[in-house]
């Protein structure tokens, strides 16, 4: 006799916790067996197996499975496509039903397609829950039922919609966990990653930090960031705990919750924008995309010592304060004249909390293409941004040390950059209304 179970497929939700589909799996009727994929499909993408992403997953993974023990369960990890570990389990186990939380990004959203139609050929319903944000696609929509696509009337509408059943978190109910022996997770090398300097911490949220989180958030010495991102990404922290916090203690960091459901429902209603810019008249402009110019910008080696302290801290950390990512950003698009679309890609590769959305749409909004963007004649000089965020050099100093002895000229000098960015974006707008 099989045992009969309900599978939760853990993905970006790993935590105990408040996790909705989890606690509806638990509710189901059946003991609960946890999984989670290293999905080949998307490892084989991370070309430095040096990824600190994957070593983040893989210790709280370790971290999950330590609650889970606790509890009398533990959690089954595979490293396969995920149509052929539901086959399996299918061979091991009579499944009743299949829990996950939604993902929105394009590709997981065929990935679950996929999935669920295998599932329903073996008459097995696969039933997913929100979790990862407050509001889908369709909550918050305009009086005519069309998305947003600018933030601010966006965000008087979410927060007008907000009610506290919205941040309540989910009942979990862990004496209905499928009994398991503890079995020892796959290795990272047996995934083909390597050890890195990550270390996993079940994420805090510190009132010491967003209670002056809008004061202070723009100074990137004082590192006043919650550094949350990360674990907003994988799940390791509720965003229904955040916002809650946010209420009590800042608006502002609300604000950024917020913009991170702003880009998820762009992405879900636009995914076009994957490829594509926001405003199409946009891909006319005549982008430089000057390889050794570029090269000099991934390195840190521009010549401006703000951008160059950005892109090491980057490079060395996988994380960059986010007022010194909208200089990099917009200093590559302005000033050198580079497809967006390298930056967000470099970007992709390196940030640990890297988000496709928010990702997506903070690079249109620095090129001036996006959904909500910065108009394309705002390009920031990033001299000026220095003085009024770094005066003392404080920032610069810890990452681009030597910038004082630097003789090599700047890549570009600001206000030749500036012109011509400005004239370049102007013809191809220009050609746009013509044609």
């Amino acid at each position: 006799m099989k045992d009969k179970v309900t599978v939760f497929w853990f993905r970006r939700d790993l935590r105990l916790s408040d996790n909705k589909g989890l606690s509806a799996a638990l509710q189901s009727g059946f003991p609960v067996l946890p999984i989670f994929i290293f999905d080949p499909n998307i490892l084989e993408k991370l070309t430095d197996k040096y990824d600190r992403r994957v070593d983040y997953i893989h210790q709280a993974l370790q971290a999950l499975q330590k609650d889970l023990v606790a509890k009398g369960g533990d959690i089954r990890v595979f490293h396969a496509d995920p149509l052929e570990v539901f086959k399996q389990l299918h061979k091991d186990y009579e499944i009743a039903s299949v829990y996950g939380n939604r993902d929105y990004e394009p590709e997981a959203i065929k990935r679950d397609e996929a999935v669920e139609r295998w599932l329903n050929s073996k008459d097995i319903p696969l039933v997913t829950a929100k979790d990862q944000v407050i509001f889908e696609r369709n909550d918050i929509l305009k009086a005519d039922g069309t998305p947003y696509s600018v933030y601010t009337p966006y965000s008087r509408k979410w927060k007008e919609k907000l009610e506290d059943k919205h941040h309540r978190a989910a009942i979990m109910k862990t004496d209905h966990l499928l009994p398991l022996d503890k079995k020892q997770l796959p290795s990272l090398a047996s995934i083909g990653f390597e050890k890195t300097d990550m270390r996993y911490e079940k994420p805090q949220l510190d009132a010491g930090i967003i209670d002056d989180y809008g004061e202070q958030r723009d100074f990137p010495a004082k590192d006043h960031t919650t550094r949350l991102g990360i674990a907003l990404r994988f799940g390791t922290i509720s965003v229904r705990a955040c916002v809650q916090f946010a209420l009590k203690h800042n608006a502002t960091w609300l604000g950024e919750l917020i913009w991170r459901e702003f880009f998820m429902q762009i992405l879900a209603h636009f995914p076009q924008v994957v490829k594509q810019s926001f405003k199409p008249q946009y891909d006319h402009i005549a982008w430089r995309n000057d390889e050794d110019d570029f090269q000099r910008w991934c390195a840190g080696e521009t010549g401006y010592p703000l951008v160059d302290a950005g892109m090491r801290q980057l490079n060395e950390t996988g994380f960059m304060h986010n007022r010194v990512r909208m200089v990099v950003a917009s200093f590559l698009t302005k000033h050198l004249l580079i497809d967006w679309r390298w930056g967000e890609a470099y970007f992709a590769e390196k940030l640990l909390d890297y988000e496709l959305s928010s990702n997506n749409g903070n690079w249109q909004w620095a090129a001036g293409c996006g959904c909500d963007a910065a108009p394309y004649f705002r390009i920031f000089n990033p001299s000026e941004q220095t003085k009024k965020f770094d005066k003392d050099l404080a920032y610069i100093k810890v990452w681009n040390p030597d910038f004082e002895s630097l003789t090599k000229e700047p890549v570009v000098k600001h206000e030749f950059a500036r012109e011509r960015a400005l004239k370049i974006y102007k013809k191809a707008l220009d050609k746009n209304r013509e044609g």
